[in-house]
């Protein structure tokens, strides 16, 4: 019997396949537990999309779509005042604030999709890229513009599929590096780590956790996650506003979904200071490694206390103790998370304008839009 590749796009949780979670067995972040997260608490402007491929009758692929519309974003990062960031905000508002992702845009690394391993990945980008314009045309009917499609965000291992793919229209991109700590197999304490820690970064350590001997940190449940809800808020968004470049803000109740949904696989840690909330971080069980997800702080606590640097020393200490291999760090703040032993792994993707004038300069156009961070690698241990 020939075999004839198909997909089908669905916008509810319910109304997925059965089987949809025997091909996400390896990433949280394509089961229908996180899933039905966006679709609950999916940012304002963000439309989420699932995408099942069909070998025949044979489900053999998932994919996340989203499409975000920054032309609903008042600011998208104020940090940087200047006139090179105006220039790129005008650029990306104006000609490329309205994108289709084949990805996820809150995350980084490949949670783009995944595919059955007997399965060609060849092929089923092929259908991948036809079910991105079976979306593309459902948003234009909606009266949504379409700027640009993207699929992200890849390992190099995995650009030759998208070459024999017949990617070769896209532009292909590389951004800002995943910082990925690395756990040793012979580590089962934080203080294990911090022995393996260079005399200066030793030190480092330790003027940190003296600055938060008055801080009191602790695991929120749901209930307690729900009576915080606006002060959590409140300390996100502060760190959020004050980012180099934001194309979504969270909605008010997403980590509350987050707790519902994942439970125990969704990790809240408040920080408090005279009882009073000022800080929190968030953890992602996914398999074998540990994400960091959104945070959020006071920045004058932040500062006196070193509580950002505290909460890394915290995620690293808790992710050793519970026998991960690997905590996935994301793409901000590289210095400071590359000073806690974190490594770069670089990551590319592809992008398509609907203009092909525009695509043509893409290169160009694209080097504006992507936020300069100068860092310094830093290697602190022995």
């Amino acid at each position: 019997m020939k075999q004839i590749l198909h997909h089908q796009i669905f916008t509810k949780i319910n109304d997925l396949p059965k089987e949809w979670d025997k091909l996400a067995v390896e990433n949280i972040f394509l089961s229908k537990k996180y899933l039905q997260v966006l679709e609950e608490s999916a940012p304002q402007n963000m439309l989420c999309f699932f995408i099942a491929l069909f070998e025949n009758q044979q489900l053999v692929g998932t994919a996340v779509a989203q499409f975000l519309d920054g032309t609903q974003m008042e600011t998208f990062g104020n940090r940087d005042r200047c006139v090179k960031t105006h220039f790129r905000n005008y650029t990306f508002k104006n000609f490329s604030s309205q994108i289709l992702f084949i990805g996820n845009n809150m995350l980084t690394g490949q949670n783009a999709y995944s595919f059955l391993p007997s399965a060609s990945a060849v092929a089923l980008l092929k259908e991948l890229r036809k079910a991105s314009q079976t979306l593309s045309k459902e948003l234009i009917s909606r009266r949504k513009k379409v700027h640009l499609i993207s699929f992200k965000d890849f390992a190099e291992h995995e650009l030759l599929d998208f070459e024999k793919a017949g990617f070769s229209d896209y532009y292909q991109f590389e951004i800002q590096p995943n910082m990925v700590f690395k756990i040793d197999k012979n580590w089962h304490s934080i203080e294990e780590y911090v022995n393996g820690l260079t005399k200066k970064y030793r030190d480092q350590y330790k003027r940190a956790r003296k600055k938060t001997l008055d801080i009191k940190k602790r695991k929120l449940d749901l209930n307690e996650i729900l009576l915080c809800e606006e002060k959590i808020y409140d300390l996100y968004f502060h760190v959020a506003k004050n980012a180099p470049f934001n194309t979504f803000l969270l909605s008010k109740n997403h980590f509350s979904s987050l707790k519902r949904h994942l439970e125990h696989d969704f990790l809240f840690y408040g920080y408090f200071l005279n009882g009073e909330l000022i800080g929190f971080n968030t953890l992602i069980k996914n398999g074998a490694a540990m994400d960091t997800y959104f945070l959020g702080y006071d920045e004058k606590i932040q500062r006196e206390k070193m509580l950002y640097l505290n909460m890394l020393y915290d995620m690293i200490g808790y992710s050793i103790k519970k026998k991960f291999k690997k905590i996935v760090f994301g793409r901000t703040a590289l210095e400071i998370k590359s000073s806690v032993g974190a490594s770069p792994e670089i990551m590319f993707g592809y992008i398509k304008h609907n203009n092909p004038i525009i695509q043509w300069q893409m290169p160009r156009i694209f080097k504006s839009l992507q936020p300069k961070v100068e860092w310094q690698i830093r290697n602190p241990f022995k």
